[in-house]
């Protein structure tokens, strides 16, 4: 997609990534990859606040974007779901939807556009209950 977005901040700070907090790493990757594509960068073994997490790190999906990290702590077995939407943006929402489901997400939602929203949108799970937001503009 290239729609330009505009963009701007009143300090000195930028937004730099979004960290989901999953059970399975693995299988949160294999999902994340096969329906968005992202493209890992590197993978990291540290601690936040004393605990030790393991991390994948994906490269931004486009230039100067955000990037996106999974992230799996060691000493929980399940995360809160619920507690975050992600958003993307999409080209084909109905290709995407089919990746999704196949990749074992479901498709709890879809909204065609309306007046004044000029976006089809759908929101998803990942397998882990995670809600995905996916808007695809009109036209």
């Amino acid at each position: 997609m290239s729609h330009p977005m505009p963009h701007g901040a009143m300090l000195d700070a930028n937004f730099m990534f979004t960290k989901l907090v999953v059970a399975d790493l693995d299988t949160a990757a294999d999902f994340y990859t096969s329906v968005f594509g992202f493209v890992e960068m590197h993978r990291v073994e540290a601690a936040i606040d004393g605990r030790a997490v393991s991390e994948i790190i994906y490269m931004p999906t486009s230039e100067g974007g955000p990037m996106f990290i999974l992230a799996k702590f060691l000493d929980s077995d399940k995360p809160a779901t619920g507690e975050t939407l992600l958003g993307f943006g999409a080209g084909d929402l109905d290709g995407l939807i089919a990746r999704a489901i196949k990749a074992g997400g479901a498709l709890r939602q879809r909204i065609d556009a309306q007046p004044g929203v000029p976006f089809h949108t759908a929101f998803l799970t990942d397998p882990e209950g995670h809600v995905v937001q996916v808007s695809q503009p009109v036209g």
